[in-house]
């Protein structure tokens, strides 16, 4: 039932832009905090960014930290991740991915989540 939708990846050239977004369905979108992740060939996943319920607060990996921001809106069941000044080293699956809220939660940890997207291909070339 419930599904994450990703979409807006493609190919772009270094310092180029891109914005993904994540079309939740099947579940109460305002009741969870909304991450990003993306996994490269031969690598871990690493966390990128998180949003909690009602925007109030973001967090970033440092790598992104004042390129990429990530958005919400609860009306239309969708999270964005704005993506500037694109660097060859940010090519991988992006992956959306839906968790409860709880005090103290580690929002950069992917065990955390528990529903996730099927993954959108980012490819920035030199």
């Amino acid at each position: 039932q419930v599904q994450l939708v990703e979409s807006g990846g493609g190919l772009v050239q270094a310092g180029g832009s891109l914005r993904l977004s994540c079309a939740a369905s099947g579940l109460t979108f305002s009741d969870y905090a909304m991450g990003w992740f993306r996994q490269a060939p031969g690598k871990e996943r690493e966390f990128v960014a998180a949003v909690m319920r009602y925007a109030e607060v973001t967090f970033y990996a440092d790598s992104v930290k004042g390129r990429f921001t990530i958005s919400r809106d609860n009306a239309k069941n969708t999270v964005y991740l704005q993506m500037n000044s694109l660097k060859p080293e940010d090519t991988a699956v992006y992956r959306c991915a839906a968790g409860p809220p709880a005090y103290g939660t580690n929002y950069a940890n992917y065990a955390i989540y528990n529903f996730w997207g099927q993954g959108t291909q980012v490819t920035v070339s030199s």
